[in-house]
């Protein structure tokens, strides 16, 4: 089936690593169908999937984490009712938990509503991956699995229990992903974090095919630019980068209306966003009102212009958010766009440009 016009960039599609798999520049990010932040129908996410599938985004990634196996379970049905179109599809989720009954009757858990009554206890040893993953392919409806990532390693999640779950995963989890990349069960391995640093200290300690970044590399931060993204240049790994809009502030803006009342609250990194945060991205907008450039169509596009990242990831709830995620990364944007914030010292002197 014949992509239209405006799904172009869809089509320049980019290899995770020195591995055959080639990502389009635009992914979808399933937690929204396991219920993040708020539930939604069978019906509602398996017409999400459809609306990827038809949209010409080849690349989707999911977790256990995400509804405690609700994302993984939908995405398994959504695909198998679409077997032809999914054939193509690159596919990955992730391991370091484990999924654990539970008595909570808490309607909203770790940002997921009216999910399965399970817990999420981080296992990052070789048992608890191989687990991980054996219960992941029944949910998914595969035997295998493209990219395989271990989820939140790093100091951000862990604190100062940090470096054990580090040295765990090395010498247990590690292993058991290389295996299953042996024996062909995966194709390509990484991690899926917050944070670079960890990312460039993992480089340090093993082969990795590449990495999925959330929030470190976008319109309001480019510090992976100095070391990390050069580093993954010289090592052969690439990067999908996740939350592109930050938790929302890049989506939302700071000017319109609702926002500028403080009756709509603006999100980034999670929380309620600084004032410092605040006041970038209404340069940010200033910027695009001159343009007329959507910020959020410059969000999604300006971390794919750098040469490792192989694909943006976003977070999409409904049909009607693929649309318009794919209208942003296929609007045009003049180089004057981007110029003007270099000449702002808006973007890094060292981050390339979209041309």
């Amino acid at each position: 089936m014949a992509l239209p016009d405006n799904m172009s960039q869809n089509r320049d599609k980019r290899s995770f690593g020195n591995t055959n798999l080639r990502l389009s520049s635009l992914g979808f990010g399933a937690a929204p169908i396991g219920n993040l932040y708020q539930p939604q129908s069978d019906e509602q996410a398996y017409a999400t999937v459809d609306a990827v599938l038809d949209s010409g985004i080849g690349y989707i990634d999911t977790a256990p984490h995400y509804g405690f196996g609700l994302s993984e379970s939908r995405l398994g049905a959504a695909l198998a009712r679409r077997a032809g179109a999914a054939e193509s599809i690159i596919l990955s989720t992730k391991v370091g938990r484990l999924l654990v009954p539970t008595n909570s009757k808490e309607s909203v858990r770790h940002g997921f509503a009216n999910a399965p009554a399970l817990e999420p206890v981080f296992d990052y040893s070789y048992d608890g991956v191989m687990r991980s993953f054996a219960a992941s392919l029944k949910r998914l409806q595969r035997e295998q699995v493209d990219i395989l990532l271990a989820h939140d390693l790093g100091p951000l999640t862990h604190g100062a229990d940090h470096p054990v779950r580090f040295r765990e995963f090395m010498e247990g989890g590690y292993r058991a992903m290389c295996e299953l990349k042996a024996t062909g069960q995966v194709t390509a391995i990484g991690l899926g974090t917050n944070e670079w640093q960890i990312c460039e200290a993992a480089l340090t300690h093993g082969d990795f095919d590449g990495f999925l970044l959330a929030g470190r590399y976008t319109l309001l931060e480019q510090g992976a630019c100095e070391t990390f993204l050069p580093l993954c240049a010289r090592r052969g790994a690439s990067v999908i980068l996740g939350g592109p809009f930050n938790s929302g502030i890049l989506a939302t803006g700071v000017t319109a209306p609702a926002v500028a009342s403080g009756k709509q609250p603006v999100y980034y990194n999670y929380e309620t966003a600084p004032q410092s945060i605040i006041d970038r991205v209404a340069q940010l907008e200033r910027v695009g009102a001159e343009f007329n450039v959507p910020l959020a169509a410059a969000a999604l596009q300006f971390p794919a212009a750098h040469p490792q990242i192989c694909s943006v990831l976003a977070g999409l709830a409904n049909p009607a958010e693929v649309q318009q995620a794919n209208a942003w990364m296929n609007t045009p944007i003049p180089v004057e766009y981007w110029q003007q914030l270099r000449r702002q010292e808006l973007i890094h002197p060292a981050a390339p440009i979209p041309i």
